[in-house]
C-alpha cells in the first residue's frame, strides 16, 4: 500500500496542521493509501539563522508525542540531507524512499532548494506520475489564518488564552531542574529553576501553571524573566522560575513540564525583597483562583 504524504514544519502541531491531516487521513482512505506526514523536527529557519534563539513553539520530542497523540504516523526530515536537492531530486526522492502515492500540501508550502518545489511544479510532476495531488486551504476562524507565526506572536503579547485556542491544547514547557540561587526559598516561595535549551520560546512574565513531577499534576506560578529586582543574571536567555504549591519533594536533575494558562502580570522591579515577597503572596492568591476549576488539559 502507497503513502498518501503531506509535508512540513509542523512548529506547534497547532489547529490548522490538526485540520490538515484529518484532510490527510480522508484522502488516504479514498485512495486507498495510508497516511504518512513527513516533518523537520527544526524549522529550517531555525537553523538557518545566526540568532535561533527562542525561534520554536515545539521542540522535537514534544512535536514527536504530538504527532503520537494524535494517532498520525510520521516521520523525520533531515535538512541538512534534503536542503541542497532540487524540487526533481527531493520529488523523486518522495516517489523513491517514502513510496509516494499521493500528495496534500499546505497553500503555503515549498521545498527544494530555493523553494522550487512551488504547488505548480508539484501538481505538474504529481500528474506526470499519475498520483493525485491537492492543496488544502488555510484554515481559518474568525476570518483569522491559524499559523505558527500567528501563536509567536500572540505569546510574545502574552495572551496565553488565545494562544492555547489557536493551539488546541495549553502551550507548555519542558526542562530539567537546576540549581538556582535559592532566593525564592528565602522569601518563602521555592522555585524550580528550569533549563530549557535556546530553542524554545518562552513568553515574558508571571503565569498560572500546571506543573507535572513524574505522574502528579500540580498548581503553580512561573515567572519567566530577569529578575530585575535582584539582578542576578548574567545569561541573555530568561530565566524560567516555578512556584508549585504544596510541593515540598527535591527534584534537581529531574524533567518536569508546565503548561500555560493565563498571564498574571509583567516582570516587575520592586523595592526591595518585602515587596517582591507581598507580590509573591498575591501571585500566589490570583494563580489559586484561577486554576482552581481548570481540568487538564
Amino acid at each position: 500500500m502507497k503513502n498518501f504524504i503531506t509535508i512540513g514544519t509542523f512548529d506547534g502541531v497547532h489547529r490548522g496542521h490538526q485540520h490538515l491531516f484529518n484532510l490527510l487521513e480522508t484522502r488516504a482512505v479514498l485512495h486507498r493509501a495510508k497516511p504518512l506526514a513527513l516533518y523537520f523536527p527544526l524549522p529550517p529557519k531555525t537553523l538557518q539563522t545566526a540568532h535561533p534563539e527562542m525561534t520554536v513553539l515545539s521542540l522535537p520530542d514534544e512535536k514527536k508525542r504530538l504527532f503520537k497523540d494524535l494517532g498520525l504516523r510520521a516521520e523525520t526530515l533531515d535538512f541538512s540531507r534534503v536542503r541542497s536537492l532540487s524540487a526533481q531530486q527531493f520529488f523523486n526522492r518522495l516517489l523513491n524512499h517514502f513510496d509516494c502515492g499521493g500528495l496534500l500540501i499546505g497553500a503555503d508550502f515549498a521545498f527544494g532548494k530555493n523553494r522550487e518545489g512551488s504547488a505548480v511544479f508539484l501538481r505538474e510532476a504529481c500528474s506526470q506520475k499519475n498520483i493525485p495531488f491537492e492543496v488544502a486551504p488555510f484554515f481559518t476562524e474568525d476570518h483569522e489564518k491559524i499559523s505558527s507565526s500567528l501563536i509567536r506572536k500572540v505569546l510574545a503579547q502574552g495572551d496565553i488564552p488565545h494562544a492555547n485556542a489557536l493551539l488546541g491544547r495549553p502551550y507548555e514547557l519542558s526542562g530539567r531542574v537546576i540549581t538556582g540561587h535559592k532566593l525564592g526559598r528565602k522569601l518563602g516561595y521555592p522555585t524550580a529553576n528550569l533549563e530549557t535549551g535556546i530553542y524554545k520560546i518562552l513568553p515574558l512574565g508571571v503565569f498560572a501553571v500546571k506543573v507535572r513531577v513524574g505522574t502528579k499534576m500540580y498548581d503553580g506560578f512561573c515567572n519567566i524573566g530577569f529578575r530585575p529586582t535582584v539582578n542576578t543574571l548574567s545569561t541573555l536567555l530568561p530565566l524560567v522560575e516555578v512556584h508549585i504549591f504544596n510541593f515540598k519533594q527535591s527534584i534537581y536533575g529531574r524533567k518536569i513540564t508546565i503548561w500555560f494558562y493565563q498571564k498574571l502580570r509583567h516582570e516587575t522591579k520592586f523595592d526591595g525583597l518585602e515587596a517582591l515577597k507581598a507580590q509573591l503572596a498575591h501571585d500566589k492568591q490570583q494563580a489559586r483562583a484561577l486554576l482552581k476549576n481548570v481540568t487538564f488539559p
